[in-house]
Parts: structure tokens; C-alpha cells; sequence
């Protein structure tokens, strides 16, 4: 059976020290259990590790500890990310200030990943984002991105088949 290709967006690896949000904290804590055991091929972007690196401590050595408990692949930064994650703000579906998140987007379809994992709802895991990436990767010759949740992920809401 093949292994899901699985995008992590900062903010899922983020949401493992959120003590704040204790709910989205334990989802996360259970994908990780899944991302652990290899369940789930892993990639992440450069914009992750800058992400990553802009956190104060202690949040971002816990952060790197725990990226550094699970097998992923760094993906990397080339010109056709540049320009899908370009065409999304052309086509009006994310505003200028979510550069870092149209990349995420974009790195997920240029490296044929299966899915985004992201808790950002404001500019990712919504309606007009989601609908939009789909019709601007369909003009751009990409294939759907489907953006989840851990929460949807972990909840069996995803065939593992695919």
C-alpha cells in the first residue's frame, strides 16, 4: 500500500508546544505518533526551517527536538514553487502578507505531495483557498491539493489507498 505524501505547514509542527490550544496540541501530538511510526511519508519546505528559526525560545529548540524524532524530506526551493505560489496571489486567492503560505501550497504541488497539513485557517484550510488552489492548479496543469487538518487526517477522513 502506498504511504500518503504529506505536506507539514509550520503550524502543525508549531501546535506541538501550544499549550494554549490544548485540543489542536493533542491532535498534533497523536499525527506525530502516526508520522513516528512511518505511516505517512513527510515533507517540509526551507520556509518551514525559517519559520521554525523565527520562534523564541524555548518553543523553537523543543520545536527542532521534536522535528528531529521523525523522518522527513526537505524539499527544495526552486523557481516553479516561486511561480505557482506567484499565481496564487495573482488570481486574488491569498493576500500579499501570506507569501510564506502560498509557498507552502506551492511546494506541496511542485513536489506532487498528496495533501497540506496545516492548522492556519485564516489563509490555508478554508473554503476560498482551497477552492481557489484547485482552479489555478488545474489552468496550471497541477493536480488538486486537498488542505486537512491533523484533526481530519488522524480521524480516518483520509483513505489511506490514495
Amino acid at each position: 500500500m502506498k504511504k500518503l505524501k504529506i505536506y507539514l505547514d509550520t503550524s502543525v509542527v508549531s501546535h506541538l508546544y501550544a499549550p494554549d490550544v490544548p485540543d489542536k496540541q493533542a491532535d498534533t501530538h497523536k499525527l506525530w505518533t502516526f508520522i513516528k511510526a512511518k505511516t505517512y511519508e513527510v515533507s517540509i519546505s526551507p520556509v518551514v526551517m525559517i519559520e521554525l528559526d523565527d520562534c523564541s525560545e524555548p518553543k523553537r529548540s523543543h520545536l527542532l527536538d521534536r522535528l528531529s524524532e521523525i523522518s522527513y524530506t526537505e524539499l527544495q526551493a526552486n523557481n516553479e514553487v516561486l511561480e505557482l505560489a506567484a499565481q496564487y496571489l495573482d488570481a486574488g486567492i491569498m493576500p500579499p502578507k501570506s507569501a510564506r503560505d502560498r509557498q507552502h501550497i506551492a511546494y506541496a504541488c511542485v513536489y506532487n505531495c498528496d495533501m497540506v497539513i496545516s492548522w492556519n485557517f485564516k489563509h490555508m484550510v478554508n473554503v476560498k483557498t482551497i477552492s481557489g488552489v484547485r482552479g489555478v492548479n488545474a489552468l496550471a496543469g497541477y493536480k488538486e491539493m486537498p488542505i486537512y487538518t491533523p484533526t481530519i487526517l488522524i480521524s480516518g477522513g483520509v483513505d489511506d489507498d490514495t
